[in-house]
């Protein structure tokens, strides 16, 4: 059965570019859309030609947007006692070790990321079943295990941008939201598309960025010429 769409979406279908354009032409089109009337996430996609079963051609880490994503998300830290008040003081909702693991393993999971000292994931390493299937486990690839706590804890609440690709060969990351002026979600947009292009794996071969398309939660997508 096909998705019944609203006239405000459908309106927006009708006006939005029929063939891929430039990053700020994708951005004027997605901030024009009538659909919702909410701030809007918007949200890159890219399709890329990498052999997702193949480990040395994986994509996941982290990068800090020039201009943030416009949320703050709610981060944990697992850390030394030394280090618990700098965490708490970046902005950590919860700070500690033991006792933080324990109240993980009796099922709280209320955050966004979780971060850890390198010292710490010989302790960590025990919460593996519980937070590796939401994807909030720590980890070096993805930049949430860093020696430095209090500086990783400050970027991950301001909004620090992780990406992985799923089976498909697919990102998904948030790059900003639909109050943002629109030379700051171009900026974003162009940083994120030229980190990724820089990250190629050197054994992908054939297209690289096969797509790439814009959208907000709620409107249609507007692909980027990427060639």
């Amino acid at each position: 059965m096909s998705r019944k769409r609203s006239k405000r979406y459908e309106a927006d279908m009708a006006n939005r570019p029929p063939a891929p354009v430039s990053v700020t032409d994708a951005v004027t089109a997605i901030k024009s859309f009538t659909s919702g009337k909410f701030n809007q996430t918007i949200e890159l996609v890219m399709h890329l030609g990498i052999d997702p079963r193949q480990a040395e051609q994986a994509l996941r880490g982290s990068i800090a947007l020039a201009h943030g994503i416009g949320q703050t998300r709610k981060v944990i830290a697992f850390c030394e006692e030394a280090d618990v008040e700098k965490a708490l003081e970046a902005g950590a909702a919860e700070a500690g070790n033991e006792e933080l693991i324990k109240k993980i393993q009796d099922g709280w999971t209320d955050f966004d990321v979780a971060v850890s000292t390198p010292s710490m994931m010989k302790n960590v390493s025990k919460l593996g079943r519980v937070l590796g299937p939401t994807g909030k486990m720590p980890s070096p690839k993805a930049g949430t295990v860093a020696p430095d706590v209090a500086a990783t804890v400050k970027e991950y609440v301001a909004g620090k941008v992780e990406y992985r690709n799923d089976d498909f060969g697919n990102l998904h990351v948030p790059v900003g939201k639909m109050d943002f002026d629109a030379d700051k979600l171009v900026a974003n947009i162009e940083e994120f598309m030229k980190y990724i292009k820089k990250i190629k794996p050197s054994s992908a071969k054939g297209v690289y960025m096969k797509r790439v398309c814009v959208s907000g939660t709620m409107t249609p997508s507007v692909d980027i010429d990427v060639h």
